[in-house]
């Protein structure tokens, strides 16, 4: 996996190794999904701040406010031979995911790393537009977070807990 990880807003300073953070979240969604991790795909996680997740979500979404993650899927067109399989870009919002992880009383590496996994996951086609959907997509998230020895974030908020999303090296 070719994984370019760009911290680009300061706020994200309160998360311990952002880097090994998302690539431990991008590998194990890429796992329960059936993918190798260690195979030829090449995708880009991007901690950003509000602001430039709000003008993204206006632009692509005609949404004019930040929302947690946004994920860009890779067009799909043809891949030369040998070439890594593009899966696109995953940008996630300093302000809004900290906001969210301190309501929902989880630690902020935990809502983060769900919601790379989550990224991930529409990069690969998944998503939640009905229920069956939703419903595929919420079980692989779960099987992704709970190998990273991660509570089920769909599950009872009180079992968030305070594990860590880094796998033990």
């Amino acid at each position: 996996m070719d994984l370019d990880i760009l911290v680009e807003q300061d706020g994200w300073t309160r998360l311990e190794a952002p880097e090994a953070l998302a690539r431990a979240a991008v590998g194990a969604a890429l796992t329960v999904a059936g993918l190798d991790p260690d195979g030829d795909i090449e995708l880009c996680v991007r901690f950003a701040g509000d602001d430039e997740v709000a003008g993204l979500n206006a632009t692509y979404r005609g949404k004019p406010h930040p929302t947690n993650v946004l994920s860009f899927p890779a067009d799909g067109g043809p891949v030369a031979d040998g070439a890594p399989r593009l899966l696109g870009d995953i940008v996630l919002a300093d302000g809004v995911i900290a906001r969210e992880a301190e309501a929902q009383g989880k630690p902020l590496a935990t809502h983060a790393c769900h919601l790379i996994v989550h990224g991930t996951l529409h990069l690969l086609g998944y998503d939640h537009e009905d229920d069956a959907s939703a419903e595929i997509m919420e079980a692989l998230e779960v099987k992704a977070l709970a190998a990273l020895g991660l509570p089920d974030p769909y599950g009872d908020p009180q079992q968030a807990g305070t594990a860590s999303p880094l796998p033990a090296h």
